[in-house]
């Protein structure tokens, strides 16, 4: 017997990661990822202005670190200022 549509369960798609609580008010999201995401040897300044003006910017470098972000400007910091950063904690 064949079966039919209401045969099939029904999933229910789940969100793989949802947004940090930070992240819809932080400037970065209101700004567009092409300052924080630069191409290899682009300047990451603008980033960092933007970041440093940003309420949210501390809990944004908190995530990244935790969460072993490598790509991007996160927190006010490239990434070698964060793998930096990571080498000092104890």
């Amino acid at each position: 017997m064949p079966r039919t549509t209401a045969d099939t369960p029904t999933a229910t798609p789940t969100p793989t990661s949802a947004a940090p609580a930070w992240h819809e008010d932080a400037l970065c999201a209101q700004t567009g990822p092409e300052f924080f995401f630069p191409e290899p040897g682009s300047s990451v300044s603008e980033a960092k202005r933007i970041c440093f003006s940003c309420a949210g910017r501390a809990a944004c470098l908190d995530y990244a670190l935790t969460h072993d972000e490598r790509f991007g400007v996160w927190g006010g910091l490239s990434e070698k200022e964060r793998h930096a950063l990571r080498r000092a904690r104890p």
